[in-house]
């Protein structure tokens, strides 16, 4: 008897789900049947120059890239991959951030060099995205996607057979889609196993696991309050796709089953050595946040947000928040569509706002420059938004471009404030832009009488300094000062 066409289309969908095998580093059934490992190797070096090109690139430092090397290789050598050859990248980012691609890319970025206190919690950090590539956790995560959305058209095609609509399928990928975002607290438990085998087998105390962990949820507290939001750290964690917990890493201490490190390393002053002098915060080539002003010297411009808004960088765009879900989008079109707008008000109405049903548009004129302005509403959903757009032409290749959205309830109270926004923008002349200069990362030694707040009201903050001061350090409120160590700091 002949089968059906589509059933034999079925058996070779259905074929890869059987492909289990056993992960040799955890000893657990893995699940990769849609991600072979010469797979994983060409997605690596396929991702690894976008993932450059969204980040800032890498930092521009050899003698600290090759430190991470160096750490990140001594810890490779005793995984249970020693045939892959490692990358290991210092992104030009100041967010606190590490990650991995499958094929063995491990991306940290200068922002958690800068929290870290010792080389073991940067090996912990290290370790951990090790954990992941070896564990194939992202095969994992390929491979049970495709399951699912192999399992939801045989239940697509079995469900419009038996009448049920088309919306619940669409409605159940929805749901295995955003389910398969993170890595499960099952693998984030493996990767931190595997990251303490990997420690201890070079020496590194496995507590610096911990110890970061701490620094990393004090830095998101002071990101909260700096961004107005105490209390709301979740939204500023970099473990908002790594789900882990200080109990969970004591947890993963205990399973590994290795032997206390007798004198375990630290090297906490050759890495600090190691990033003295490292920038902090923005990059000058990204344009830099100083309190309410964003300067870009390389560009040659500058603006000021309102109060009440903070600022946030990053390669593509920045960004401004304010009270009640009130946001400014400042970014800038590209130099080949620019020279070929014509007329302002002609490209707000016919090309970016093209969508948005502009009213009241109109030139302006933005300290000597020519702009154009338009207002719209979009539903979001957080419900209704007003939206104002403006544009400013620099010169025939650059155009600059702000998005206002408020709340109708608060537009009119902000209005003179986004307002002002608009007019604050400015060029630069070459003098003026030649005098920003970045942070960096400076060492001090604690002498007698030496305090948190002593040392922390030099930094050049504009507020929050202490709390700044002891997230860097890894200080509980109060903790004196020990003569003869070493801080860091923040200097211009």
């Amino acid at each position: 008897m002949r089968r059906p066409a589509f059933a034999l289309a079925l058996l070779g969908l259905l074929a890869p789900l059987a492909a289990c095998t056993v992960n040799p580093a955890t000893g657990q059934q893995s699940f990769t049947g849609f991600m072979s490992e010469g797979e994983e190797l060409r997605i690596g070096a396929l991702e690894h120059p976008k993932i450059l090109r969204e980040f800032g690139g890498a930092y521009d430092d050899p003698a600290l890239a090759d430190y991470v090397r160096r750490v990140g290789e001594s810890l490779a050598r005793v995984a249970e991959t020693p045939n892959l050859r490692y990358t290991f990248t210092v992104l030009n980012d100041d967010k606190v951030n590490a990650f991995a691609l499958p094929g063995g890319y491990v991306y940290i970025t200068r922002g958690l060099l800068a929290l870290a206190d010792n080389e073991a919690e940067v090996s912990g950090v290290l370790a951990h995205e090790i954990g992941h590539v070896v564990a194939r956790h992202t095969a994992q995560r390929y491979s049970q996607a495709m399951a699912a959305n192999i399992g939801l058209t045989v239940l697509g095609v079995l469900g419009q057979a038996a009448g049920v609509p088309g919306a619940v399928g669409d409605l159940v990928q929805f749901g295995a889609a955003a389910a398969l975002q993170s890595y499960s607290r099952e693998q984030e438990m493996e990767s931190d196993m595997l990251a303490v085998r990997y420690m201890t087998r070079v020496g590194y105390s496995p507590g610096a696991l911990n110890s970061f962990f701490r620094k990393m949820e004090a830095h998101d507290q002071l990101q909260a309050a700096l961004a107005g939001r105490p209390g709301a750290e979740e939204r500023y964690n970099i473990m908002s796709t790594h789900p882990r917990t200080a109990q969970r890493i004591e947890q993963a201490i205990e399973l590994a089953r290795v032997g206390a490190v007798a004198n375990p390393r630290y090297e906490r002053e050759a890495f600090l050595a190691r990033i003295e002098g490292m920038t902090f915060g923005d990059d000058p080539r990204q344009g830099i946040r100083r309190g309410r002003e964003f300067i870009h010297p390389g560009l040659r411009f500058r603006f000021v947000v309102p109060p009440g808004f903070a600022l946030f960088n990053s390669p593509r765009q920045v960004v401004a928040r304010g009270p009640q879900q009130s946001v400014v989008v400042f970014d800038m079109e590209t130099e080949a569509k620019a020279r070929a707008v014509g007329p302002l008000a002609h490209y707000l109405v016919r090309d970016w706002g093209a969508r948005l049903a502009l009213r009241e548009v109109e030139p302006i004129a933005v300290n000597g420059l020519d702009g154009a302005t338009g207002r719209s509403q979009v539903r979001t959903r957080g419900g209704i938004m007003d939206v104002r757009l403006v544009a400013i032409r620099a010169d025939p290749s650059r155009i600059y471009r702000m998005v206002f959205v408020t709340p109708p309830r608060l537009t009119e109270s902000l209005r003179a404030e986004l307002q002002r926004t608009t007019y604050t923008f400015r060029l630069l002349s070459p003098a003026e832009a030649a005098q920003v200069k970045p942070l960096r990362i400076a060492l001090v030694t604690a002498k007698a009488g030496d305090t948190a707040e002593s040392l922390a009201a030099r930094m050049p903050f504009a507020s929050h300094r202490l709390e700044w001061f002891e997230a860097l350090n890894g200080l509980a409120r109060g903790q004196p000062l020990v003569p003869g160590v070493t801080f860091k700091t923040v200097v211009e």
